[in-house]
């Protein structure tokens, strides 16, 4: 089979990168293309992948639409020359545009229910969308939901072991206390109307973390002069190693909290609640959503100085491990029996249970 991959951000390498590895390994060929977003690239070369890049993409609205009549114009002659039998992205509305004009089949998978422009722009192109179980609206035929999170298709205990090394690369002592912060620039579609922490938050937000545990910032924006020093310095495949053994995540961004959750790390976010957020807080009690720094900072307080928490969200976790499925082998098994799966998962939904 000869699959079309298209990458928008590192979350959806991550999300496709088993998967890539295991199609391969199976016989499948696949072709990656991948915007030049963030560390997509240094990914991708860390895996030794081989992809075509699609350009930057920009964060205003216009150019956004500009945007996406450039990229379908170069995944169609991509796609013309190379003849994929299959379509496969997370949520790419180049990759479902173009699967209409060869007549392929595109399989999309999301976890965002509130975007309502970044659904009407691959929705209505896609054969099937795939969204975790935990989305709050279920959207007709197409739509089919799987036992997971985005997050354990790479952070499953069968993909990923965690490597205690992270505190020598980050200077830190065995077991010493550190809180990652992500800060992100709020320019994706699903990020349209929203905004994040102030300047002054951002600065109160990390000086007052500073009195628990060493801080480590990750931001897709310039980080504020006064606190530019605690900018981590890893290579961007270590950073899941980092919120393993991190004892407290903060920040703005959506996928690193999930992420903090599924590996055990208490997380805080300041961000909209989507349905699979909205779970691992409710159901798991492994995240907390709050909006102002002042309540934020008390959690972190509470979290930090208390000895316990650690063991607490390890409990957490399992309980929430047991009930999720291996969303990597899911993926493979639906894409290699596409369309019979699609079949298969309307006629009984339980199947995927196997993959427990």
């Amino acid at each position: 089979m000869k699959i079309l991959l298209d990458i928008g951000h590192p979350a959806e390498f991550h999300f496709f990168r088993n998967f890539i590895k295991i199609m391969t390994e199976n016989g499948h060929d696949l072709f990656i293309t991948v915007r030049n977003k963030d560390c997509n690239i240094e990914l991708l070369n860390e895996f030794g992948f081989n992809y075509v890049i699609r350009g930057k993409g920009t964060a205003n609205i216009i150019g956004k639409l500009f945007y996406i009549f450039k990229a379908d114009n170069q995944l169609y002659k991509i796609a013309k020359k190379y003849q994929p039998d299959i379509f496969v992205s997370f949520s790419s509305p180049y990759c479902a545009h173009v699967s209409r004009f060869f007549g392929k089949p595109h399989i999309a998978f999301n976890d965002t229910e509130h975007s309502t422009l970044l659904r009407l722009s691959y929705w209505p192109f896609s054969d099937v969308v795939i969204t975790p179980d935990s989305y709050n609206e279920t959207r007709g035929k197409k739509h089919i939901k799987f036992q997971g999170y985005k997050e354990l298709s790479y952070l499953h205990k069968n993909f990923f072991t965690p490597d205690p090394n992270i505190y020598k690369l980050l200077g830190l002592k065995e077991n010493e206390k550190f809180v990652i912060v992500r800060f992100i620039s709020w320019n994706a579609l699903h990020d349209i109307g929203h905004k994040g922490l102030s300047l002054y938050d951002k600065i109160y937000l990390v000086k007052n973390l500073l009195k628990y545990a060493k801080v480590f910032i990750s931001s897709e924006e310039e980080i504020p002069d006064e606190i530019k020093r605690y900018k981590i310095n890893i290579p961007a495949s270590r950073m899941h190693d980092a919120l393993a053994f991190a004892s407290l995540y903060v920040g703005e961004g959506a996928s690193m909290a999930a992420e903090s959750a599924v590996l055990g790390t208490p997380a805080i976010y300041n961000y909209m609640q989507f349905g699979y957020l909205k779970e691992l807080e409710e159901k798991y009690g492994l995240v907390f959503n709050y909006k102002k720094v002042n309540d934020i900072i008390a959690k972190s307080q509470e979290l930090l100085t208390n000895e316990d928490t650690n063991a607490n969200w390890q409990i957490k976790r399992y309980k929430m491990l047991e009930e999720k499925i291996d969303v990597t082998a899911f993926m493979v098994w639906f894409v290699e029996n596409y369309p019979e799966s699609i079949k298969v998962m309307k006629e009984d939904p339980n199947y995927q249970k196997r993959f427990l």
